[in-house]
């Protein structure tokens, strides 16, 4: 899961689908991190409500070796994708938004209060779930 700070939408999508698919290697990283800074504390808030702690969570970049090693990527933008296919052009291919079906991007709530937070989540909340059945048919 990609975002460009790595605090807040990412982490969370990552816990999301975490939890949902215990056997899945979910991690997140940040196109311009905000590296070694935890998630945002209303993200720990609202994940907390859900039963996730975001509490380990540490930010960190996106790196070469990650986009090598991933199966799947999952932006929340569509800006953010193209970034990471222009990054690295290997990455064609497995790169999508993470409401790609809906030809949506995620809301960027940072440091915009709770509402935005909340919808931000609700909009993750359905990208990981239309992507559930995609992911988990990459692990077999």
């Amino acid at each position: 899961m990609v975002c460009e700070g790595n605090i807040c939408r990412s982490p969370v999508a990552a816990a999301l689908l975490a939890k949902a698919l215990p056997q899945v290697a979910a991690r997140s990283a940040g196109t311009r991190a905000l590296v070694g800074y935890g998630a945002d504390p209303l993200a720990v808030e609202l994940m907390d409500a859900r039963g996730v702690d975001l509490r380990p969570h540490v930010s960190t970049a996106l790196s070469a070796a990650q986009v090598h090693g991933a199966q799947l990527i999952l932006t929340m933008t569509r800006a953010q994708r193209a970034l990471i296919e222009r990054a690295y052009p290997f990455a064609r291919g497995k790169v999508y938004r993470i409401r790609e079906h809906d030809q949506l991007d995620v809301v960027d709530p940072y440091q915009r209060g709770r509402f935005i937070f909340e919808l931000a989540l609700t909009q993750i909340e359905q990208g990981v779930q239309r992507w559930l059945g995609a992911i988990a048919g990459l692990q077999h």
